[in-house]
Formats: C-alpha cells, sequence, structure tokens
C-alpha cells in the first residue's frame, strides 16, 4: 500500500449552496487536482463542482465506501449541515491542504 494511501470521502461544491457532489477517494489531493483541472468528464467538469467544502477520512476503504453510500443516499439539506457544521463559510479546505486557490 502507498504512503499517501488515505481513504477519505469529501463533498465538493460548485459554489455555495450550490450543486453538490459526493465521493469518496484514497488520494484526496490527486482527486481534488483532477477535480479543479476538469481530467474527469462527467457530472463534475460539466456542473463546475470544485470546491472540496467537507471532507473525512475513513480507517479502511470499506469504512469510506459505506460512509459514501449513506451520504449519496441522505436529503440536501442534511449535506449542507454536514457541510456547516464543520466549514461554514463554505471555504475551499484544498487550500488548506497546500493546493492553490481555484482561479490563481
Amino acid at each position: 500500500m502507498h504512503a499517501d494511501f488515505q481513504p477519505c470521502d469529501t463533498i465538493t461544491a460548485s459554489a455555495r449552496y450550490g450543486t453538490l457532489y459526493s465521493s469518496v477517494t484514497s488520494h484526496l489531493i490527486q482527486r481534488i487536482c483532477q477535480h479543479q483541472g476538469g481530467s474527469f468528464d462527467g457530472f463534475t467538469k460539466r456542473y463546475g463542482v470544485k470546491t472540496l467544502v467537507w471532507f473525512e477520512r475513513a480507517g479502511t476503504m470499506h469504512a469510506a465506501i459505506t460512509r459514501e453510500k449513506q451520504i449519496k443516499n441522505w436529503q440536501r439539506k442534511w449535506k449542507i449541515e454536514l457541510i456547516e457544521a464543520a466549514n461554514p463559510d463554505w471555504r475551499d479546505l484544498a487550500e488548506e491542504l497546500g493546493l492553490p486557490r481555484l482561479g490563481g
């Protein structure tokens, strides 16, 4: 297993109260860079979902996938409450992980 392997659940957003996307990854920084760079065709690229507004590390990939399935089944209101409990200003948490600010 790679040293940078860390199962995480994430929620990214197009803007505050904008389009939300929940996902799971084993490499958070790499995944955020891919979203910010538009590397994936599909939902996140189409709707401009690039801002990391919430993430949670998990002990195992199985636990992360289980949590992702739970969050994906939640009402939008619950996802917003989860984000705002930890990140009330909807800051781009990727910046706190050392990634550059979106847009420059």
